[in-house]
């Protein structure tokens, strides 16, 4: 996947230099399925070889591949359906985020066809169903997922990655049992992710817990930007309705938890954002630079990304500035952009609501009625 990263940013040396150490442990790890495996890395070392212009190269993995497929029988000269590919794919699709969920659900079932015992295939389906869902709210997937989850801890209790997102479908549902799930997810795993995952189930009801927890996986891997950007994220909840003193270390604990997740990340466009909005605690004059700036890369950043900068921008001209009018523009902006994410549109939604209130109660209807009709348009064009 990391090849597959640098591959897509143009650096070909360092994707070569990827594939090969994933050839390597490949090599050491499944010595005697190792030309099964090998597919995905040698198509990968044809594709960056042909962009370089090396054609020698790129024949000599094309030979390769051609050679695999020979050996196993397959029917086209360049291609096998290897059940261990598709779920390579699957996984692969899951880590560059749980949008890809519908088609990574479909490269598990590829999987599955192949090798319909195979639990690893099972646990790629069942979370790339609850990766659907997350996205789409359907009761449909969330019957689905339940149903593939339980089946799969029914036969594989250790499994807490599976485990903790059962925990997050159940917990609007079945809010005692998703508690439980967490807790042994907490006490039991050692994967930094599944214990994110677990502080997320906590944070709204447990938020020092949610604190400890996220220590604890940063104590595992203190380089994984994420837990230290979610560490500031709590740092912020804790902020709401303490006394001032504390508030002023909380602000600080919360600015230390982003620039480290900016240290180890510093793309990250919700990191800088955050970061903003705690300097705009303290240092308004310097959180405004950094809308600016970030402002000035809005073409270039994903869509998601600008429906959050421009929830920020607007958050701070409104709260920090007054400015009403400046809010209202950034507001309609990003909920306007089609193709963003649900979570962002739902705030900047919910932004404009309380606009329009604000307007009302200067006795501004036009302005109101202005906002309301932003509202309605995008549901008209959706």
């Amino acid at each position: 996947m990391r090849a597959h990263l640098q591959q897509l940013q143009g650096t070909y040396t360092e994707a070569l230099g990827s594939l090969r150490e994933a050839e390597t442990v490949l090599r050491q790890e499944l010595p005697t399925h190792f030309s099964r495996h090998a597919l995905l890395i040698y198509g990968n070392y044809a594709w960056i070889y042909y962009h370089l212009a090396n054609y020698e190269m790129v024949e000599l993995y094309l030979a390769r591949i051609h050679e695999i497929c020979r050996s196993l029988s397959s029917p086209k000269p360049y291609s096998a359906q290897i059940p261990e590919i598709h779920a390579q794919k699957g996984w692969s699709l899951l880590a560059l985020g749980f949008r890809n969920g519908e088609e990574a659900k479909k490269c598990f079932q590829m999987a599955l066809r192949g090798d319909e015992s195979n639990q690893d295939f099972q646990a790629g389906l069942a979370i790339s169903v609850f990766a659907s869902w997350t996205r789409s709210w359907r009761t449909d997937l969330w019957k689905e997922a339940k149903h593939l989850m339980e089946a799969f801890l029914c036969s594989q209790p250790q499994n807490y990655e599976v485990k903790v997102h059962l925990a997050s479908l159940l917990e609007k549902r079945d809010w005692w049992r998703s508690k439980v799930l967490t807790m042994e997810v907490v006490q039991n795993s050692l994967s930094p992710e599944d214990l994110r995952n677990a502080a997320k189930l906590c944070k709204k009801n447990f938020l020092s817990k949610a604190i400890s927890i996220l220590q604890q996986a940063i104590a595992l891997a203190p380089s994984y930007h994420l837990l230290h950007y979610d560490l500031g994220l709590c740092y912020k909840q804790q902020m709401e309705g303490a006394s001032r003193e504390r508030k002023d270390e909380i602000v600080a604990a919360a600015i230390e938890s982003f620039k480290r997740a900016l240290n180890e990340n510093p793309q990250s466009v919700f990191s800088r954002l955050a970061l903003a909005q705690m300097y705009g605690e303290k240092t308004p004059l310097y959180a405004e630079e950094m809308y600016q700036n970030l402002w000035e890369e809005l073409p270039r950043v994903s869509r998601r990304c600008q429906q959050a900068i421009y929830l920020h921008w607007g958050d701070f001209l409104l709260h920090k500035k007054g400015l009403k009018q400046g809010a209202l523009e950034m507001y309609e902006a990003g909920y306007l952009i089609l193709g963003g994410h649900c979570k962002e549109w739902q705030q900047l939604s919910g932004r404009l609501m309380k606009l329009a209130e604000m307007f009302e109660e200067d006795s501004d209807r036009n302005q109101a009625e202005a906002v309301f009709e932003i509202l309605r348009l995008r549901h008209h064009f959706q």
